[in-house]
């Protein structure tokens, strides 16, 4: 069964710093992308930051020169670190894998409210 565990999220106030982790398990297919998406209330889900297998990223406008993404493939984890958070940026976060064999899968999603 295929898990993908997600921690850090919380509350911050603007101008303040959180970094999100994922660990993904229980497939023994390749995983090309993980990425963090994330929906705010109203709005639908969006993407924030994919890294692939082999180290390339995207960002979304929004969050770029603030926000890195980074992965350690020995423990198919993946991170978002989150600097000069504005309170635009509150949002439940999911944590995504695109595996080879079959697809995505997604985390439960972790809250992250910054505050003015």
């Amino acid at each position: 069964q295929v898990q993908l565990v997600e921690s850090g999220g919380g509350l911050v106030q603007a101008g303040g710093s959180l970094r999100l982790s994922c660990a993904a398990s229980g497939s023994r297919s390749s995983i090309i992308r993980l990425g963090w998406y994330r929906q705010a209330p109203g709005k639908q889900r969006a993407l924030v930051a994919v890294i692939t297998s082999g180290g390339s990223t995207t960002y979304a406008d929004a969050v770029k020169g603030r926000f890195t993404i980074s992965r350690d493939e020995a423990k198919n984890a993946v991170y978002l670190q989150m600097n000069s958070l504005k309170p635009e940026d509150t949002a439940v976060y999911y944590c995504n894998a695109r595996w080879a064999a079959w697809g995505d899968s997604w985390g439960q999603g972790t809250q992250v409210t910054v505050s003015s």
